[in-house]
């Protein structure tokens, strides 16, 4: 098991309770530790000051210094000793001659002994009065020297006023003891803390583990990468949060050169709305509004936290794909309908084969065969031999047996020609061109007992891509020649007005037009332009040598075209 998955089966709150606590009493150790030092420090050195001075007040007695000229002077300074050493709680009190011979001592039978330490000389020399640390008789101690001079200032003798170190460790320990009682409740409040911080925070993200928000975070992340949906999140100021890429490419380029993410919704988007539902923090939802030069469809809803408006998100699509989207359905569904009645139809012609079959006459059942597919393959080894992209090909094809099946006659120029090998961008948008124009033509309103016809010419010379569609039906209105390529803009129905638009859109941006006139079968005639150079694949002389290898081509029904 790795380090990693051992912590993650310790709980959040565990964790933070561990590391905080730990934290808390690591510091309280640290902390005390020195405290506790310092102040046997500076315990000893008050003890070794206190020593010095009461050593200091003995050195001065009269009666002690008139003492060393007596007969024995051990019988004078004893007792003397003792009532101060009794009185100071000192250890001992120790008066020595020059030679360090003891004169007085808490032991009596250690008096006249030579004193032990070896820490008289700065006293007896030097006349010096000093604190040292030194092991005696009676054991390790913290003493005060001071010199015993005689009325002509001669130094006559020293006195050792003394604490012993283990007295004085006993003491820091019962002086010190009150603290780690102290440092112990304080580690324990900090445990408490840690317990009450670490329960805080759970609730506070909604009781998930960090390895939890972790994963979320980068699903999340994934989801907005990927969703084809704007989003745009703000918080209770009306400051932006989250600006997805779906949502970027709605705002014009001067918007994006600063980044958005922190600046007021307002300064970027300026019609998003969303300071109507941060005051109000009702929902709107499926309402238009133009984003840039896009009309959009918006939800927009509240992000409430115990009841309180917090911010707020607005997910939003184009208006133009929607119903791009719904036309595709409705001809989906459409194009279901006419291939129900395709197959009928056909399964009455295979009723009819099977019948002749049955009356062993196969020579009219092939005949028959023969008559529905002849046209069919006839259509399609042309379109091979004038387009050399397969997709777009493929694309003229499906139109055309489509419309055949709807009872629509599609006729392609003979001197139709795509000879331009495409880019993948240049193939998608002429996919998006022919197709819509040709449902456009195949639709258009006609006169009752007209069959419809739609005439389809292309051509590639030159550094432009032409496409004309001309159709028989009742035209554009002159009022509506600009008008019919706007979004929206239709007379055929609900979920309409959209192809038109998108073939004005594919145009321009491949660096080209769409235009409508009056056609010569007596409807409306499309004339969609593309530039060569934004759709051809490799360069030029590629086109050029593909177009020229191209004039030799002959169809299966041994028609040459030049």
């Amino acid at each position: 098991m790795s380090r990693e998955s051992a912590v993650r089966r310790i709980g959040f709150r565990t964790q933070m309770v561990l590391f905080v606590g730990a934290l808390v009493v690591l510091m309280l150790v640290i902390q005390g530790t020195y405290l506790n030092h310092r102040y046997a420090t500076v315990l000893e050195e008050q003890i070794g000051l206190r020593a010095l001075s009461v050593a200091k007040t003995v050195a001065e007695i009269p009666a002690l210094v008139d003492a060393f000229d007596a007969a024995d002077p051990s019988a004078i300074i004893q007792p003397i000793a003792e009532a101060v050493r009794i009185q100071t709680g000192a250890t001992f009190v120790v008066v020595g001659n020059r030679d360090s011979i003891r004169y007085s001592h808490p032991l009596t039978e250690r008096i006249g002994e030579r004193m032990v330490g070896e820490d008289n000389a700065p006293a007896l020399e030097r006349g010096e009065a000093y604190v040292s640390r030194a092991v005696g008789s009676l054991g390790p101690s913290i003493r005060g020297k001071v010199p015993v001079r005689s009325s002509e200032g001669e130094i006559i003798g020293v006195v050792s006023v003394g604490f012993l170190a283990d007295e004085i460790a006993e003491r820091i320990a019962d002086d010190l003891a009150s603290n780690r009682l102290l440092m112990v409740l304080v580690a324990l409040l900090g445990v408490l803390g840690a317990t009450l911080i670490a329960g805080r925070f759970k609730r506070v993200i909604l009781g998930l583990e960090p390895h939890e928000i972790a994963r979320r975070l980068r699903e999340k992340d994934a989801i907005l990468q990927s969703i084809h949906e704007g989003i745009v999140a703000v918080n209770d100021r009306g400051d932006i949060t989250l600006l997805n890429p779906a949502a970027r490419r709605f705002l014009p380029d001067e918007v994006l050169a600063d980044d958005p993410v922190g600046r007021p919704v307002q300064a970027v988007v300026p019609k998003s709305r969303l300071h109507e539902v941060l005051a109000t923090g009702e929902a709107q939802f499926d309402s238009e509004n133009w984003i840039g030069e896009q009309l959009v469809v918006v939800n927009r809803v509240p992000i409430l936290l115990d009841g309180r408006v917090v911010g707020a998100v607005a997910t939003f699509r184009s208006r133009m794909e929607i119903m791009e989207l719904s036309r595709r359905l409705f001809e989906v569904r459409r194009s279901a309908d006419a291939l129900r009645a395709q197959a009928h139809e056909f399964s009455n012609k295979l009723h009819t084969i099977a019948g002749l079959l049955q009356l062993d006459r196969p020579r009219e059942a092939l005949e028959l065969i023969a008559q529905e597919t002849e046209f069919e393959q006839a259509q399609i080894a042309r379109l091979q031999s004038r387009v050399v992209d397969p997709v777009l090909c493929g694309t003229l094809v499906g139109k055309m047996m489509r419309a055949k099946a709807r009872g629509i006659s599609v006729e392609v120029d003979r001197d139709s020609r795509l000879a331009s090998p495409l880019n993948d961008s240049g193939r998608e948008a002429l996919v998006s061109i022919v197709g819509n124009l040709i449902e456009n033509a195949c639709e258009a309103p006609r006169a009752t007992g007209v069959e419809p016809v739609v005439r389809l010419f292309f051509t590639d010379m030159g550094d432009d891509l032409v496409f004309e569609v001309d159709d028989n039906g009742l035209g554009v209105p002159d009022g509506m020649m600009e008008a019919v390529f706007e979004s929206g803009i239709s007379t055929k129905g609900e979920y309409r007005g959209i192809g038109l638009s998108l073939v004005r859109q594919q145009c321009q941006r491949h660096g080209g037009e769409v235009t409508v006139e009056p056609s010569e079968l007596g409807g409306a005639c499309f004339i969609a332009i593309v530039a060569k150079r934004s759709v051809e694949l490799g360069d030029a002389a590629m086109a050029r040598g593909t177009m020229d290898a191209y004039d030799g081509i002959t169809d299966r029904s041994g028609e040459r075209h030049a």
